[in-house]
């Protein structure tokens, strides 16, 4: 549900218990599955349903740097609203922004003032 972007579905599930950090056996989280698969309304459902921004997978990454790679701004700005680090995990979402040479995404984070 979270990398199809079934946002309703799985806002309920959540609701009725599922908890918002569930993981898969990589360490992914809901979110961080919404993330990459560029599904801000699932994404900012998750948030709202206290999915934690800065938790990390089992290779170091988190919703933010899964965002920055796919350049979806939309994404991007839930998650630094929501108060996601984008210092946090390795490679971080600043590291895997320049990594990539993606200007917007540099951009978007250094407007969070982080």
């Amino acid at each position: 549900m979270a990398r199809g972007g079934a946002t309703d579905e799985l806002a309920a599930y959540v609701d009725a218990g599922v908890p918002p950090n569930l993981t898969n056996d990589k360490g992914d989280t809901l979110l961080i599955l919404a993330a990459y698969h560029g599904h801000a309304g699932t994404v900012a459902a998750l948030l709202a349903r206290g999915a934690d921004p800065d938790v990390v997978n089992d290779r170091g990454q988190t919703a933010l740097a899964a965002a920055v790679f796919k350049q979806s701004t939309e994404t991007v700005g839930h998650l630094l609203a929501a108060g996601a680090e984008p210092d946090a995990g390795g490679p971080t979402a600043r590291q895997t922004a320049a990594f990539f040479d993606l200007p917007a995404m540099t951009a978007l984070l250094e407007r969070a003032g982080s």
